[in-house]
């Protein structure tokens, strides 16, 4: 089976809720052959790991990316195919007063090169971005 989706760190960190969603459980469920994240989503879980103190949260967390996100969801990276797409739609977007964050555009990016639908919560974070799928699996 080949990849098809590219979760957001919103999406990704949904299962460490206290009560998570379960259309999203039921769709990691569904997808699990088919499901990618970012270098950048990456970097934003352990960064968010690395601020926290030590504690059972934090464990808890460690483990989670540890057995769960690394062995099973392929990390991509945002390499120079991903760089120029990047570019050419900050600059695209930001001539028309748009300018999208650095990070969003970056997770775009390498969706996009990938020929991938991102899976976010925060859709309007991505909605203008051309050529470029966004999901909400939470409804």
């Amino acid at each position: 089976m080949s990849i098809l989706y590219l979760l957001d760190t919103n999406v990704l960190s949904e299962p460490l809720r206290q009560r998570p969603n379960a259309l999203i459980i039921q769709r990691f469920q569904e997808y699990q052959n088919r499901l990618a994240t970012a270098t950048v989503v990456w970097h934003e879980l352990l960064y968010g790991i690395s601020r926290l103190p030590a504690s059972k949260r934090r464990s808890q967390i460690e483990a989670y990316c540890e057995t769960v996100v690394l062995p099973t969801i392929p990390i991509l990276p945002y390499d120079a195919r991903a760089a120029r797409w990047h570019a050419e739609e900050r600059a695209r977007l930001g001539a028309t007063g748009l300018t999208p964050s650095f990070v969003d555009s970056q997770i775009a990016a390498i969706a996009a090169t990938n020929g991938l639908a991102i899976v976010t919560f925060n859709t309007a974070d991505y909605k203008n971005f051309a050529t470029l799928e966004v999901l909400d699996w939470s409804t």
